[in-house]
């Protein structure tokens, strides 16, 4: 069996979606199953069993011999939350429990980290393990996957690991299956449904004079590509170093070129307008990211990522135009 904790989330489900396509009908999903606005990305899902978050523990002490891999992607992921109390439950203790757990049954553990991590990039992006004591994370969020990547390190160091292990810093991730996100939802999904609305995108205006409006870059990945790095980590972890790895295109490009995309993929003319960054995010809004692919490179992932255009294409049309999730193949047909 496979396990997939943040099953009923964006990242989580579109992995056991692919694992489905791939023929792995033996999943174990696990979540906080309660919010039936994240019904439709698993409803749809071919599994073995569905467990509740705060069951997994006890239910892992009693299925371990049965289960092959854990992917941890269940993760408290609001940038703008700011109680950090709730992080160190859900993003650390829980996160510990998991790698302990891992390391006493002898499993391997793939988790998810974040390129929040990085903070503004005054150490740039990097995955070197070097830097992570150094880094500065903008908010809680960020706080909480850099305190965790240096807990693991250190249990590492100190022999106390999975056998493998690899904690990927997702940078900017968007596709099927973040309709529930609200606020946090790609700016992919924002211009998506202010087109319709309004026939119109309102991108955030630059608040640094070295940056035009609209001008702020990102390293947008598609998750379609970031479940084919995880199926890779699956099946050639013999072949990996344990630790970090960035996990992005390792191409920047501006939020302009999404929206323009997006307008494109939709066939309608572009209608781009600024409005002021929100306040309670501005000081903390990163206007550079691009992750440094070198490390994963290494170890023998040579797909190569799609273009953002291709990507915006496929999920505009495939998914957000027809109102469709990413499921299991039977399900869709």
């Amino acid at each position: 069996m496979i396990v997939i904790t943040g099953a009923a989330g964006f990242i989580g489900s579109a992995l056991a979606a692919r694992l489905n396509e791939v023929r792995f009908f033996d999943l174990v999903l696990v979540d906080d199953f309660s919010r039936e606005d994240k019904a439709l990305n698993y409803a749809g899902l071919i599994h073995a069993h569905r467990v509740e978050r705060t069951d997994f523990a006890p239910w892992l002490e009693v299925h371990q011999a049965q289960v092959q891999f854990v992917f941890h992607l269940g993760a408290r992921t609001d940038t703008t939350e700011l109680d950090q109390a709730i992080f160190d439950e859900l993003n650390l203790r829980y996160s510990q429990t998991v790698w302990k757990q891992c390391v006493k049954h002898g499993l391997p553990l793939v988790y998810a980290s974040s390129a929040a991590t990085y903070g503004a990039g005054e150490h740039g992006y990097h995955d070197s393990h070097d830097i992570v004591p150094e880094l500065k994370p903008l908010n809680p969020y960020g706080e909480s996957k850099n305190d965790f990547d240096q807990w693991a390190l250190s249990e590492d160091a100190a022999g106390r690991a999975p056998y493998f292990w690899a904690g990927l810093k997702f940078f900017n991730v968007f596709g099927p299956n973040e309709y529930h996100k609200g606020r946090m939802a790609s700016v992919v999904l924002h211009t998506f449904r202010q087109v319709n609305e309004t026939g119109g995108m309102r991108l955030f205006r630059s608040h640094r004079p070295d940056y035009k409006d609209g001008g702020q870059t990102r390293d947008f990945v598609y998750v379609k590509d970031l479940t084919e790095v995880c199926l890779f980590l699956m099946h050639h972890r013999k072949g990996a170093s344990n630790g970090l790895y960035n996990l992005g295109t390792g191409e920047a490009r501006t939020f302009l070129d999404l929206a323009l995309a997006t307008f494109h993929a939709m066939g309608k003319e572009p209608n781009i307008g600024f409005i002021d960054t929100p306040e309670d995010i501005r000081d903390t809004y990163q206007y550079f990211t691009e992750a440094d692919m070198n490390k994963l490179r290494s170890i023998g992932y040579e797909r190569p990522f799609l273009s953002l255009e291709d990507a915006i294409e496929n999920y505009v049309q495939e998914y957000l135009m027809p109102g469709a999730y990413w499921s299991a193949p039977e399900a869709q047909s």
